[in-house]
């Protein structure tokens, strides 16, 4: 095989995606699986190098500061955005179980009723059955939900979540969560997170023991503590559920924001706030109501936020 090394010293061994590639069957094939591979690799290559060239010329990010130019970051804090807002109760409003068809004027909704933070689920069809979004919705809901002193949750519930965190980012997250689960390689993941200058998420499935946070307390800036198996909306919050966040804040502390996210509405929103949880995602109690607004209200009234 040939291998090719470019100015920034890169080889072509290193396009991993080429590996993903279907090979020749045939002597026919042949052709066609060759042109395939170095399109891949000249892609990759392409890409790699556009990032080195971005990157050295002092530009890294600088996507999302031409969009908001009043949002400054430095280290791991934002300017212009309250990083005080995930250390008070919240509750956070999921655009999953919007119109998408009128998500804008939806999150306008909850946002003049009092929500600060709103919340992205992104589901990939491997990690979770269910396909969502993707960074377009969040470049999407940037200008509006930082215009109005918001924040941009994302929770990300897919395979090898570190080789996207910088799409997130640079549409416009400020928190990032990702899966104990979802990857091997969950340290480099969390830091890849902060190196993007976002505050680093942690979740954790319910059927994951809450020892497998151990090892990563410091490593993470809020932690995410799954209510239902993730993958779709609409489902009841497990019982029992508020043993699990109470040893989880035991783990973490009183300072580190945690999230629960699945079947939060006015009946369950107030137990799991007691049992030490700080954030609540919410998402068919709110958008599958009448009044999305007045609902939001509501579970916030509950939850004491």
């Amino acid at each position: 095989s040939t291998t090719i090394t470019t100015t920034f010293g890169w080889s072509s061994l290193d396009c991993v995606d080429v590996i993903s590639q279907p090979v020749a069957r045939t002597a026919a094939d042949a052709p066609a699986a060759c042109k395939n591979r170095r399109r891949v690799v000249e892609e990759s290559m392409r890409l790699r190098i556009a990032k080195a060239v971005f990157t050295s010329a002092g530009c890294r990010r600088t996507q999302r500061g031409a969009r908001r130019p009043h949002i400054a970051r430095g280290g791991s804090s934002l300017a212009g955005v309250n990083d005080d807002l995930l250390n008070a109760r919240q509750v956070a409003p999921s655009v999953l179980a919007s119109d998408f068809a009128r998500v804008g004027a939806q999150v306008e909704e909850v946002m003049a009723a009092g929500a600060r933070v709103i919340h992205i689920d992104v589901m990939d069809g491997a990690f979770v059955p269910a396909l969502s979004m993707g960074p377009q919705m969040v470049s999407a809901l940037d200008e509006q939900v930082h215009g109005a002193g918001g924040w941009l949750d994302v929770h990300l519930m897919i395979e090898r979540p570190e080789r996207h965190v910088e799409a997130f980012a640079a549409a416009g997250a400020d928190s990032i969560s990702v899966h104990v689960e979802a990857t091997p390689h969950v340290h480099f993941a969390l830091k890849a997170v902060r190196e993007a200058d976002c505050k680093a998420g942690l979740a954790l499935n319910p059927g994951t023991t809450a020892t497998a946070i151990d090892s990563l307390i410091g490593a993470f800036d809020l932690l995410l503590c799954m209510t239902v198996n993730p993958g779709w909306g609409g489902q009841p919050y497990i019982a029992g559920s508020e043993a699990r966040i109470e040893d989880l804040r035991r783990r973490i502390g009183p300072d580190v924001p945690l999230e629960v996210d699945g079947g939060i509405d006015v009946s369950t929103a107030g137990p799991a706030a007691e049992a030490g949880a700080t954030l609540f995602v919410a998402g068919s109690s709110i958008y599958g109501a009448p009044d999305a607004a007045a609902a939001y209200r509501e579970i916030a009234a509950a939850a004491g936020a």
